[in-house]
């Protein structure tokens, strides 16, 4: 079980922590900056679930999705015991939702190279060549308006230059708003925005 703000969730293991790193309060320190009632929000990648049930609370209108399906069962479980909604869906990054324009899109990536080789390294691993970036990039598009609201969290461990080169490559451009250094690594916050 973790607690955080009310919410009281159960984590697997095979669900990344969000009590065991940073990356995801640094996330929605930075979702909490933006309105949220009546705007719609996808999670991709939602793990555990914080992040989205943090937004649901504060009135968005919340997707979450993962490719794992043990984190999709205890979304449903998580949503559930905190009285929740939202609408969670098992997919692979895009792959399965309708095209719609989302007001916001948070990802919290997995951003080391080299393939998965389970469902739980989904949470970590992007390929050997960064391909979970190019099906990002090359999706993003058909579920954005010109006002969309795209936050992703890095850190200085993974290939900055590569995702960006993947953005780029797809008409967008990446812009570091907020930097976080502790013991371990930096993380970075980026806006995504289409390339002008």
């Amino acid at each position: 079980m973790y607690t955080y703000n009310g919410l009281q969730l159960q984590i697997h293991p095979d669900v990344f922590h969000p009590g065991f790193f940073f990356s995801t309060k640094l996330l929605l320190s930075q979702l909490n900056t933006i309105p949220m009632k009546g705007k719609t929000l996808l999670e991709i990648g939602a793990g555990s679930g914080l992040i989205a049930m943090s937004a649901a609370r504060n009135k968005a209108i919340v997707t979450a999705t993962d490719i794992n399906p043990v984190a999709v069962e205890y979304l449903y479980r998580n949503r559930i015991a905190n009285n929740v909604n939202m609408n969670v869906l098992e997919t692979d990054v895009f792959n399965g939702i309708p095209p719609t324009a989302f007001d916001i899109i948070a990802i919290n990536p997995p951003y080391y190279k080299k393939n998965p080789e389970n469902y739980a390294e989904h949470a970590w691993y992007c390929g050997e060549n960064g391909e979970y970036f190019g099906k990002f990039f090359g999706n993003l598009g058909r579920y954005i308006h010109q006002e969309t609201k795209i936050l992703m969290v890095l850190c200085d461990g993974c290939d900055l230059e590569m995702i960006k080169a993947y953005g780029k490559k797809n008409h967008f451009s990446m812009n570091c708003i907020c930097t976080k250094k502790n013991l371990v690594e930096t993380n970075y916050i980026y806006s995504i925005t289409t390339a002008a």
